[in-house]
């Protein structure tokens, strides 16, 4: 199967695809520090293109790379969501990042693939988008605007049933011949946050280790003080002493924030805030802290020594990075899961 990934980000999600027969030979991002990166990562990817696909150019390489490396049999497209977000209150259908889904469904119908999938968060079927004047909702837009035979279907999947250690809903719609595409069945076995990173060592503030991409940022002691007087599974609002304060004031807050998580759940959504304490669900289960890089891509699914040919141990015991933390943090925070993605695609095989 060849495969053009569209806001392919740094190719996270397509981790298993190549030991699956599935092929990515064009994929294309906007930033050129995750295009540099995508390439390393998948050095034999035939054409990355940086660029935005709403700029004619852009969108014309696209095409002319998957004529000369396709035939395309499927696309894969995963949008910016910050416009679709719960977090985003006005969810305006002039919103440009919502609106990238045109310039994707144009190039679905120049490159003529027989299946596209398209990822995004919840919120995504219940979208506006402006199109012709009019605010059309977006899965609307996209059943009218494909070619005859074509049929896109919606679903809300949870990562957590196939296979990976992380919540993670998403809104999965599949486009293919006559809607024949179904979603994968769900498993109800789930991989807990204690599975994934319970045999890694604990750390304090601070605090590296001998292990690659396996230390804990510095944070703030007063929210460290806070979070050591946190039980498992709880919010630093509800301590009766060592509760969020300025000024020895109570401060309010989201119950999700300064928050640990539970040992024997799957780990909760992974954002692109997954470096701060006050942000959503981040705090280790026992540890003051966040968690480390390297526990992230376990409960992504990942190996958790997958990034460790970009480090490079140091005389003092300590290692030097080709990545800066705050780079990996990010974009792990915008990944596709890929054991939910390649469960997703294999399904193809029972389309008919």
């Amino acid at each position: 199967m060849k495969v053009l990934s569209l806001f392919a980000n740094v190719g996270f999600g397509e981790s298993y695809f190549a030991n699956n027969n599935i092929n990515v030979v064009v994929a294309n991002e906007l930033l050129q520090d995750r295009v540099n990166f995508y390439r390393l990562l998948h050095p034999n990817t035939n054409s990355v293109i940086c660029g935005d696909i709403c700029e004619p150019k852009v969108k014309d390489d696209i095409i002319t790379a998957c004529n000369k490396h396709g035939p395309i049999d499927l696309i894969v497209a995963t949008p910016p969501c910050q416009g679709m977000s719960v977090a985003n209150a006005t969810k305006h259908p002039n919103d440009p990042r919502n609106k990238l889904i045109i310039h994707a469904m144009e190039i679905f119908k120049k490159v003529s693939a027989n299946y596209m999938l398209i990822e995004n968060v919840p919120q995504m079927p219940k979208t506006f988008i402006s199109h012709n004047g009019k605010a059309v909702n977006i899965i609307d837009y996209i059943n009218k605007s494909l070619p005859q035979g074509y049929k896109c279907i919606s679903e809300v999947l949870n990562a957590k049933h196939f296979g990976s250690p992380q919540s993670r809903k998403r809104s999965i719609s599949l486009i293919s011949p006559k809607g024949s595409w179904r979603h994968p069945n769900k498993s109800d076995k789930l991989l807990s946050l204690r599975s994934a990173i319970g045999h890694l060592p604990s750390l304090s503030n601070g605090q590296h280790s001998n292990i690659p991409w396996h230390f804990a940022p510095r944070h703030n002691p007063n929210h460290v003080k806070w979070m050591s007087a946190t039980p498992e599974g709880e919010t630093a609002f509800n301590n009766p002493e060592h509760y969020p304060q300025k000024d020895g004031r109570r401060i309010k807050g989201f119950m999700t924030t300064y928050k640990r998580m539970f040992w024997d759940q799957p780990a909760p959504t992974v954002t692109m805030t997954n470096g701060s304490i006050s942000s959503q669900n981040n705090v280790h289960p026992k540890d003051p802290r966040v968690l480390t890089i390297r526990e992230l891509l376990a409960v992504c699914g990942l190996p958790e020594n997958y990034l460790d040919k970009f480090s490079h141990a140091q005389a003092d015991g300590s290692f030097k990075y080709d990545f800066s933390p705050n780079f990996i943090r990010k974009v792990i925070g915008e990944i596709f899961l890929p054991k939910m993605s390649l469960s997703i695609i294999k399904s193809i095989n029972n389309a008919q």
